[in-house]
């Protein structure tokens, strides 16, 4: 049997993985509206074919993060990515709205399996190893890795788009082939570098899978349970219903409102490779000033301010006219994105333990997950209305009152500092 695994080689594992599976979501950030569009969707139908995912990861995310707190955080993982594989070959082919919504279907699976076991497996490794760790330093690292893993691959995704080497494909479709590659390489690195003490997939794997299974009403249940008797969660995971559909505004509206800018998809799709590498490059330094901040001011009022001003941004972003605007705004939500990533990621992990982790980082996923689709049956239509400025507007402004549900995780903390000496 191998010696259990270190903190700090958890923390690397941890890093590596986090950029392995962020690199070719770089490749296609740009891209995955603007393909759709280019393939005769209108904004409307995006926003039915995108609401796919959410309620997808609404129906899965308890019961596959029970799953993983079951079974093991590996298994889940190594699914994960074989989903994450077969998602994007169904989207990169597809050509009508059925085939995307499909894909976007199994881009939910995914997301549910992959949303937390990661996670949930580095603080379980590295507090059995060192139960006095500061998680959040690993974990605000991860959000650094993650940031220039976006960062990096759209770097390369604009110069693919750009130079377009494969000529039998569009432009944007030779980013997007890259990227399945990437996946690959992913799932590879994740079964050859993550270990775990104990699995519990054994010989009878597929009946512990089936028993797993019924008992997914129960998780369900449980989940609710939870909430229901911790204000504080309840309120931390209720900030998901805000920050979703503000998310909207940068991550589904941008390149839309881009392309109208500058006159076109294949023209924002080579503009929104270094813009989107700029941007999670900022999310990048956002992530690791929230573990300095956090120290400063404290984990709640770190999270409360960098929502605040990230919504106040968005709303700046739709009151732009011109592409420079734009941009220049769309940067500093980003910052401000990768700040508020980690800050109320170990708000979460307050209110966890070892036993329930990863089902509570999956109610805090399939709430957002579920709001974020709900929004844009909302704003797709309402963006295709109006313009798609507006459909920004609504979206920045309504997410600046979810600051506000992290009032009972500041009383809390207040409540569990230490005395400050006063001074002589």
């Amino acid at each position: 049997m191998s010696a259990p695994m270190t903190a700090g080689a958890a923390r690397r594992v941890l890093l590596t993985l986090t950029f392995t599976r962020w690199f070719p979501v770089g490749l296609v950030i740009g891209v995955t509206t603007l393909l759709a569009l280019e393939r005769g969707m209108s904004l409307a139908q995006i926003g039915v074919i995108f609401s796919m995912q959410g309620f997808v990861v609404l129906a899965l995310e308890l019961p596959t993060g029970g799953f993983a707190d079951a079974l093991g955080r590996r298994p889940l993982l190594i699914a994960s990515g074989v989903v994450a594989l077969v998602s994007s070959l169904v989207f990169v082919l597809a050509q009508t709205f059925a085939a995307f919504c499909v894909a976007l279907l199994l881009q939910g699976v995914f997301r549910a399996l992959d949303s937390g076991p990661l996670e949930a497996w580095y603080v379980d490794t590295a507090q059995a190893d060192d139960p006095g760790v500061r998680v959040e330093d690993g974990l605000s690292r991860a959000g650094t890795a993650l940031g220039v893993g976006i960062a990096s691959g759209a770097v390369v995704s604009g110069g693919v788009i750009a130079w377009h080497p494969v000529q039998s494909l569009t432009a944007l479709e030779n980013a997007y082939w890259l990227s399945i590659a990437f996946v690959v390489l992913n799932l590879v690195a994740t079964a050859a570098l993550l270990r775990e003490p104990v699995t519990h997939v054994d010989r009878r794997g597929l009946q512990r899978a089936l028993d797993s299974a019924r008992e997914a009403p129960r998780v369900v249940l449980g989940g609710f349970r939870l909430l229901g008797s911790n204000r504080v969660l309840l309120a931390l995971v209720s900030v998901e219903v805000f920050w979703s559909v503000g998310m909207i505004a940068f991550e589904t509206f941008m390149p839309v409102r881009l392309s109208e800018l500058v006159g076109g998809e294949a023209e924002a799709g080579a503009l929104m490779g270094p813009v989107s590498a700029a941007a999670w490059g900022l999310f990048a330094a956002g992530s690791a000033a929230a573990g300095i901040a956090a120290r400063r001011v404290g984990v709640t009022w770190t999270a409360i301010a960098s929502r605040v001003l990230q919504g106040a941004l968005v709303v700046v972003m739709a009151l732009m006219t011109g592409p420079l605007g734009l941009v220049t705004a769309f940067f500093v939500v980003y910052t401000l994105h990768g700040t508020a990533g980690p800050v109320h990621s170990t708000l979460l992990h307050r209110q966890a333990d070892a036993g329930n982790r990863t089902t509570v980082l999956s109610i805090n996923s399939m709430v957002g997950g579920g709001c974020y689709s709900l929004g844009l049956l909302v704003l797709g239509p309402l963006a295709e209305a109006t313009s798609t400025a507006t459909g920004i507007l609504v979206a920045g402004a309504f997410s600046i009152l979810g600051a506000f549900l992290y009032l009972p995780a500041l009383r809390q903390e207040r409540a569990h500092a230490e005395p400050v000496p006063e001074a002589a």
